[in-house]
């Protein structure tokens, strides 16, 4: 099968085929077909916090070659409210984007919170970033929330403990979790919409083993690595990637959830890991950061003030294609707004590109080389 998409490829319902693997290494290549279209993975998802992927329109992200995009619960649900959304027809027409959508549970931003939040074995109390109010959310009112929204893909509510918990709280968070869990699978009602179980248990291998057997007990239509990318040292994430991803079910998608930088991507792949998503590519592109084939341009340095190379030669998205690093130097220090929209659309480009990449790799049953090739070549210190 080529990487191509067709729309005659959509169903009713969500389901993975896997289409092949890499006989050097785990990586996989597969098909999740979903009612709003096919999403070939490996796959990277661009983060559309508030109902929009910022600083671009539906049109272009289509154009850049992404399949899937993640919407934020915890943010929808503040601000415009997920009944509102419902009324005027769902995520997808209110954003007008046609194609998959992912929506997390928001149970990482509600952590996030701090002080600002209190959890019980009921669900999460918290106030709002925006306005102070309180609210309380459960895991059966996350999944309410998501059928409301529309998405494709729900994700079940879990606890994301802190990098630096002791075991004793990694443990107690893990058996929430898995409780959390049954109560989202038992209040879906809608079964054109999937929904993911997340495996937490901190750094501990052996935690982590537990709560990825508790987890599959449940039988999701897809399961989750939570719990990473939240200050630990890189070797950490990539530890639990490799002793755990390997026992997730064959025949379910797995996804790495906020991972990450290209060489986090190339490196999970490698361990059967099938869906990213990270604010990065677009973050990045907000602060001047670039990414390139050959390492990262901060493109505000002194030394692009009069070059009239592309970002990266071997680019083939508009800004590459139109402008120089001398002009979108010019336009950043400037501070103007196309700076924005010209770098991001460089850089999800980018990340589009290198999951066809990695996705042609698979098929041609040479990813081991391309993953040492890649690596070898590339720095990104980001």
């Amino acid at each position: 099968m080529t990487d191509s998409l067709n729309k005659t490829e959509y169903t009713e319902n969500v389901r993975f085929t896997l289409l092949s693997t890499d006989t050097a290494t785990q990586a996989r290549r597969g098909l999740i077909t979903t009612p709003h279209g096919p999403v070939r993975t490996p796959c990277f998802m661009p983060v559309g916090t508030q109902g929009t992927v910022k600083s671009m329109v539906p049109e272009r992200i289509r154009e850049l070659g992404i399949d899937m995009i993640l919407g934020n619960t915890y943010h929808l649900y503040l601000r415009p409210g997920h009944e509102l959304i419902a009324k005027l027809g769902g995520l997808h027409r209110f954003m007008n984007w046609d194609k998959p959508i992912l929506t997390d549970s928001g149970g990482f931003q509600i952590f996030s919170l701090g002080a600002l939040r209190r959890i019980t074995d009921d669900g999460v109390t918290f106030q709002s970033h925006i306005d102070g109010s309180r609210h309380m959310i459960r895991p059966e009112d996350t999944v309410r929330i998501q059928e409301a929204l529309g998405s494709d893909i729900m994700m079940c509510l879990d606890e994301c403990p802190p990098y630096t918990a002791d075991t004793a709280y990694i443990e107690e968070s893990l058996e929430r979790t898995t409780r959390w869990a049954a109560r989202c699978k038992a209040v879906k009602r809608r079964d054109e919409q999937a929904l993911f179980g997340i495996v937490q248990g901190g750094f501990s291998p052996i935690l982590r083993r537990r709560s990825l057997d508790e987890i599959t007990a449940l039988d999701f239509d897809g399961y989750a690595l939570g719990g990473v990318s939240v200050g630990e040292p890189k070797e950490r994430m990539r530890e639990i990637v490799e002793s755990t991803t390997p026992f997730f079910p064959a025949n379910k998608p797995r996804y790495l959830m906020g991972v990450g930088t290209p060489e986090d991507i190339v490196e999970s792949v490698a361990h059967g890991i099938d869906m990213f998503d990270c604010v990065m590519p677009t973050r990045n592109a907000r602060n001047g950061m670039l990414f390139t084939n050959t390492g990262k341009v901060v493109i505000k340095n002194a030394c692009y003030r009069d070059d009239e190379s592309p970002i990266d030669d071997s680019c083939d998205c508009y800004t590459c294609r139109n402008y120089t690093r001398a002009y979108l130097r010019h336009l950043y220090i400037a501070r103007e707004i196309l700076a924005i929209i010209l770098n991001t659309i460089h850089n999800v480009r980018f990340y589009a590109r290198l999951m066809e990449r990695i996705r042609t790799a698979i098929e041609k049953e040479s990813y081991g080389e391309f993953r040492k090739r890649y690596l070898r070549n590339s720095s990104f210190n980001v």
